[in-house]
Order: structure tokens, then sequence, then C-alpha cells
């Protein structure tokens, strides 16, 4: 089963890499999805792949690149599925 879990992350978190540091954390996890920067200030992220994988990078989520500031995180979706949305992880602009 593959989980997806869609995220917004709040705090200072654009202008500070977040998104690159999504990507590649996805990468090394082998996680799906994509990430963007939002219009208020918070980045956006859907990731996808196993249960396990997918509760690591809600972990690194939760702290971000070094100079990122994470307030709060706020799940918007979570749910499973047989097949995979995405094949590999984008940036997303």
């Amino acid at each position: 089963m593959i989980r997806r879990v869609e995220v917004i992350i709040h705090g200072e978190v654009q202008g500070v890499g977040f998104r690159v540091f999504a990507q590649r954390q996805a990468e090394l996890l082998g996680i799906n999805g994509w990430v963007r920067n939002r219009y208020d200030g918070s980045v956006e992220t859907l990731i996808e792949g196993a249960s396990a994988k997918v509760e690591q990078m809600l972990d690194l989520l939760h702290t971000g690149p070094r100079h990122a500031i994470v307030d709060s995180i706020e799940t918007v979706t979570d749910e499973t599925s047989e097949n995979p949305l995405y094949a590999g992880f984008s940036v997303r602009f």
C-alpha cells in the first residue's frame, strides 16, 4: 500500500531553501510527490510512498533546513492507495 499525505508547513519556511531540502530528502527516501511555496508564506507538499518512509519524511519536514523555523504542520489529507499518483519528486512553482 502507498500512503499519500498532503501537508502545509507554517513558519519561516520561504527563502531558506525549504523546497530544495524537501526534494533532496524525498529523493534519498524514495518518496514521490511535489513541493511548492504558497502565497501566504507557507510551503505545501504532497508526499507518497511506503508508510515508514512517509513518517520519516514528515519528521524531516518538522525540522526543515538549517535556516527554517517550522511553527506547525497542518495535515490536509492522509490516505492510502494501491498505486502511486506520482513518479519522482518535483518542485512546483
